[in-house]
């Protein structure tokens, strides 16, 4: 009698062992059919012709104009998001305060929000016909189909990320030491310096890199403010739609081979800082 729950538990996994497989082979199906193929096919499209006609389209006027830009909307972006989501995310780990709940739900506004309509409201704020137009126009300032909208709408939608990777490591951390480092005599500034960032610098740096990658591939909202004007207002994720509706296909894929060489490299440091995270945590 004993023998046959072992023969029975035996057949039973048996039936089982195909769920596995089964729910693998639909995610990697899934992975080739929506990531791995696409991206395939952008890289084929690229170098159908050779390289020598790839380094040409890299090297157009309106390319370099729309690759100079989007690092631009990088480099002023970043700093922006830095500082508010290090302020943020001090403000709401180290405080308990009505309205917290609001306030965390406001900083996960552009997560939830389509880029689009983000877009549409800087238009309605600072649009000739906006609640700061008239303001704006009188003082001769353009913000619309400008430089400073494609600023605001990438700002925006790369606001999150800096505040929601620091605040659970601040809470993690801890006041102790910082307590500790004031009672040894040392100031706000110096705590912050010498304790505190040194404690949360992996989760700031993470939080950097999703800002950076958000912020040179932000399409949506970038598009709605910009205008989308060759060799003007014209990021690299514009520069792809506009070169693919004129039909030149061989430089929208170009410079989409290098959007997706900057998300590679961003998916690489982002492994290394999970890694160093990991880690950390073990020590």
């Amino acid at each position: 009698m004993t023998t046959g729950k072992p023969k029975q538990q035996a057949q039973h996994q048996k039936k089982q062992s195909w769920v596995p497989g089964v729910l693998i082979g639909i995610a990697v199906g899934y992975l080739f059919l929506v990531q791995y193929i696409p991206t395939l096919n952008v890289f084929y499209q690229a170098f159908k012709k050779g390289i020598g006609p790839f380094f040409e389209n890299l090297t157009r006027i309106d390319f370099l104009h729309a690759a100079w830009l989007t690092l631009l909307l990088a480099v002023i972006s970043i700093p922006i998001n830095t500082v508010f989501g290090l302020c943020a995310a001090w403000a709401i780990a180290r405080h308990k305060f009505p309205g917290r709940a609001i306030v965390l739900s406001i900083i996960d506004l552009p997560f939830s929000i389509s880029p689009v309509v983000a877009g549409l409201m800087i238009v309605l704020l600072y649009g000739r016909q906006g609640w700061f137009g008239g303001f704006l126009q009188s003082a001769d300032i353009q913000i619309i189909f400008a430089f400073p909208g494609m600023v605001l709408a990438t700002a925006f939608v790369s606001m999150p990320f800096v505040a929601r990777e620091v605040i659970p490591v601040l809470e993690e951390f801890g006041k102790d030491q910082e307590e500790a480092a004031k009672t040894l005599g040392a100031n706000e500034w110096q705590t912050f310096w010498r304790v505190t960032l040194p404690s949360i610098r992996w989760g700031l740096l993470y939080g950097l890199i999703l800002t950076n990658a958000r912020a040179m591939g932000e399409f949506g909202a970038v598009s709605v403010v910009s205008g989308n004007i060759a060799s003007k207002t014209q990021s690299l994720p514009l520069f792809v739609e506009d070169a693919y509706k004129q039909y030149e296909t061989e430089a929208a894929f170009s410079a989409a081979v290098l959007l997706a060489f900057l998300a590679v490299v961003t998916l690489v440091i982002k492994e290394i800082l999970e890694r160093k995270t990991r880690i950390k945590d073990v020590e």
